[in-house]
């Protein structure tokens, strides 16, 4: 390869590494960092849906292109609640899997399991199978935590018809306090869609191969498992909750970026200033923080975020916060990253339904940059 060569193909390299500014297809479901907020689902801003919606209604949209009338959303919501409680073989895989089990392997498991019980053989089928896993993925994730960790089968049946209020209600083994159900309704909707971030793009690449919709979902968890993607909030409450004070943090902190070490919920592959999600999510935290006495958490919180803008201009991205407001809730860390599945799922299944409706497959080109064309040489001249 000749250094002309090679230079040319570094330079395409670097440009297309990650893909990023690179369009990979049309949707239109969500735009990110393009318009009023940065981020809307069908047109309507994050921040009105979060204040003005439920997650429900949020799902709803996505799976429909238009919000419900209440007539449409009871019978949204009551189908979903319908579909809460597993096949007795979903349950036997759950049970077989230890407590040490990560809870996002649990999930991925949980669905396929699902997916073999319950085989999507129609894509005609599609639209019923999304409301079975909005149903059955938060059962999934809290029949294993109890069973695994306390030794008890839960029930996953409840009056409540918001997904939020189920999830808390199982945990806990009673009914949510009104702001803890809220504040997770809004995690929910805020998590819920993000366009073509990784997991979404996973979803697409095997939809666009006429796969079943579980596999879709299984393969979106794998990509969301990740520590780059779905896991910063817990890595972020883990470091949160290593510092006592806000004096200590910005000291250990510095300490930090001076090695240059990983900091994680700040910056973003597409906002370039601020995640409109943070606001929100970090007023909910707040708010919290009162209710349940915090003197700690939150502060140190805004201490970090405020160092991170000042020492790297980097900004607290939607992780960020949901540590201590998931933390304030009585949610352990180790269910953060499940409950991202439990909202995103709406998100995925919008765009499997996207992609089937006008499907071509996904199957893109790479920049070579290994050997010139060369012989084999024998084996015994070699």
């Amino acid at each position: 390869m000749t250094a002309a060569t090679q230079s040319t193909s570094s330079v395409q390299t670097a440009n297309t590494a990650g893909l990023r500014g690179t369009s990979a297809g049309d949707t239109a479901l969500c735009t990110v960092g393009k318009s009023g907020s940065g981020l809307t689902y069908c047109g309507y801003e994050v921040g009105d849906l979060a204040v003005q919606c439920s997650f429900e209604e949020t799902a709803y949209l996505l799976l429909n292109g238009e919000l419900p009338n209440r007539r449409q959303l009871d019978a949204f919501a009551e189908a979903i609640r319908q579909h809460t409680q597993l096949p007795t073989a979903v349950i036997r895989v759950l049970e077989a899997l230890p407590a040490d089990t990560h809870p996002m392997d649990v999930m991925r498991t949980g669905c396929a399991a699902l997916g073999c019980v319950e085989t999507e053989n129609s894509f005609d089928e599609q639209y019923d199978a999304t409301l079975r896993l909005l149903g059955s993925l938060p059962s999934i994730m809290l029949y294993w935590y109890h069973y695994s960790h306390n030794g008890k089968r839960i029930e996953c049946e409840s009056d409540n018809l918001s997904i939020a209020g189920r999830f808390l209600e199982w945990l806990h083994g009673k009914s949510p306090e009104p702001d803890h159900q809220r504040c997770l309704d809004v995690s929910l909707i805020l998590y819920a869609e993000h366009e073509f971030n990784a997991s979404t793009f996973t979803a697409r690449v095997i939809a666009s191969t006429l796969s079943d919709i579980h596999s879709s979902i299984v393969g979106a968890i794998g990509a969301l498992r990740g520590p780059l993607h779905g896991g910063a909030n817990e890595a972020a409450c883990a470091m949160l909750e290593q510092w006592h004070s806000p004096d200590q943090a910005e000291s250990e902190l510095l300490a930090m970026l001076a090695r240059k070490d990983k900091v994680m919920g700040f910056g973003h592959a597409i906002y370039k200033t601020s995640d409109p999600r943070n606001a929100i999510i970090k007023d909910w935290a707040q708010r919290l923080a009162g209710e349940v006495g915090d003197t700690r958490l939150f502060a140190v919180s805004e201490r970090v975020e405020e160092v991170m803008w000042r020492e790297k201009k980097l900004f607290a991205n939607a992780d960020f916060y949901h540590a201590g407001a998931y933390t304030f809730m009585g949610i352990p860390t180790k269910l953060f990253t499940p409950i991202f599945v439990c909202s995103r799922v709406s998100g995925w299944c919008a765009h499997i339904f996207e992609q089937r409706a006008n499907n071509r497959i996904i199957r893109p080109s790479a920049n070579y940059i290994g050997s010139e064309p060369r012989s084999v040489i024998p084996l015994d001249k070699r």
